[in-house]
């Protein structure tokens, strides 16, 4: 008694990779994209602390950057400091209650950040905080 197993054009069993590989590149591209543009303000080294407060996510603070040569940064623009007032005001206009987030560098000393957080104020902030890095794990 012969068996047969059938003709040989009948279901594969092979898993078929090639979708799963686009799918995979698309998605690397995505993030090769998206990751640079992650990063807002402009890039300093924050000083360290050890018990920072929580973040409290009461929407998206204005990023306001101070570079170790004391050059001054709305987001990742250069702003001269004798026209950064002028500068926040249309910011603040969209948005009174809108947060500003000061990110200063560690190099820097404290009266190069209060000149900022002055400033700051003066153009009608109604709340400024200060970045820093947890030291925390």
């Amino acid at each position: 008694m012969a068996m047969t197993g059938g003709s040989s054009k009948g279901i594969k069993n092979d898993i078929n990779v090639t979708p799963l590989v686009d799918v995979v590149l698309v998605l690397l591209i995505i993030f090769m994209v998206i990751t640079p543009m992650l990063q807002r303000g402009k890039d300093v080294h924050l000083p360290k602390a050890n018990n920072p407060e929580k973040e409290k996510n009461e929407g998206d603070p204005l990023i306001v950057s101070v570079t170790p040569d004391r050059r001054i940064y709305i987001e990742a623009n250069a702003v001269a400091e004798d026209n950064l007032e002028n500068s926040i005001v249309p910011f603040l206009d969209k948005d009174p209650t809108r947060k500003m987030l000061l990110k200063g560098d560690e190099a820097l000393v404290v009266g190069d950040v209060r000149k900022v957080m002055d400033h700051l104020k003066k153009a009608g902030a109604k709340g400024v905080e200060l970045a820093v890095e947890s030291t925390q794990k």
